[in-house]
């Protein structure tokens, strides 16, 4: 494998965020067809019941895809399912090696779209930029291994870690690009969430208004006034592992949480969350008796603060975007240790 390679299989991963808003709950994969020429043609995966990545980059290719080097960002499938088997479309194409950033945990593939295609003679090269892969799709992935969406906490605060003032009032506390940024990944997202308390006091709409995409659908836990906004909701009084376990069987990828304090500390104390975004204002609220993060108490002493990884960081005009992650995630979810770079030759 070379930079030729990794500089490929990057571009697949460009090309897969044109499928990240369509195709859910399907993955959003990319792929780069490269023939032997060195013309190069590319797809993404269409929306459900269509085509998927692969066989958009060979209907582009044509005649041109025999001889030529796939790059794929996830494995291709090799089942019936609204769609024939990528695969074979790969093996009747002539294509003669296939690259795969990153195997599918998924049942019905794991492994099998790999061994049919080096059975039918492919060369096949697994983990090229798999930790690029890994990041676009870490929602996907995570649903497929754990059956529950992956959960996403979204906060705005001031720099001193206030959420609200103590009055409670509903105000913004970030900017408009902020707030724009909000609202894509309320996009991105197939469900977002909220306590009642919140529901109560700001009376959100919770959709999508600033940003190209669907809104999400709705959750209050609690119950919801009869006059709120967020109508149509589910409104949720059961346990959150319950909530995520229904929400992984109805196909939901990724859940939003917004908050507010006492709903965000509930999954935080239950190591539900699998990604952290603060929202930071550079505004200071002063003083220690507004409306903190998180509720309830905090840490008695530093060694038992709670640690993550840093995972990015943005300006978003005057406001800040700070991405963490679990430390264990670079254990567990983002590095599959049967997902090693491999290579074999038929």
């Amino acid at each position: 494998m070379s930079d030729i390679d990794e500089q490929s299989m990057r571009e697949a991963v460009l090309v897969a965020a044109s499928a990240r808003l369509t195709c859910r709950p399907n993955p959003w994969v990319g792929a780069v067809l490269v023939a032997a020429d060195g013309r190069r043609f590319n797809g993404f995966t269409q929306p459900v019941g269509h085509a998927h990545a692969e066989i958009e980059a060979l209907r582009n290719a044509g005649d041109a895809a025999r001889g030529s080097t796939l790059y794929v960002t996830l494995e291709p499938c090799n089942h019936f399912g609204r769609t024939p088997p990528c695969t074979e479309a790969i093996i009747r194409a002539g294509v003669s090696r296939v690259v795969v950033g990153v195997e599918d945990p998924d049942t019905k593939v794991s492994g099998a779209g790999v061994r049919r295609l080096r059975e039918a003679g492919i060369q096949v090269d697994v983990g090229v930029a798999a930790d690029a892969v890994r990041e676009q799709l870490a929602p996907y992935l995570h649903h497929r291994r754990t059956k529950r969406p992956y959960v996403m906490l979204k906060l705005a605060m001031t720099i001193d870690g206030y959420i609200a003032a103590k009055s409670g009032a509903a105000s913004r506390i970030t900017g408009d690009v902020a707030r724009d940024r909000v609202h894509q990944l309320r996009a991105e997202s197939d469900a977002i969430l909220v306590g009642a308390g919140t529901v109560r006091a700001d009376d959100p709409l919770l959709t999508v208004r600033h940003a190209d995409g669907p809104s999400p659908r709705r959750i209050v836990l609690g119950r919801a006034p009869k006059d709120a906004r967020v109508h149509p909701c589910t409104e949720w009084t059961r346990s959150i592992p319950e909530l995520l376990d229904v929400l992984g069987n109805e196909g939901v990828v990724q859940l939003m949480v917004e908050g507010g304090a006492t709903v965000a500390a509930s999954f935080h104390q239950a190591g539900l969350i699998d990604r952290y975004v603060f929202h930071i204002s550079p505004a200071i609220m002063g003083g220690g008796d507004a409306v903190p993060a998180f509720a309830g108490n905090t840490a008695s002493t530093l060694a038992d603060v709670w640690r993550g990884r840093l995972v990015s960081t943005q300006a978003l005009g005057d406001d800040v975007e700070v991405v963490i992650e679990p430390a264990s995630a670079t254990v567990t979810d983002r590095f599959d240790h049967n997902d090693t770079k491999k290579t074999e030759h038929p």
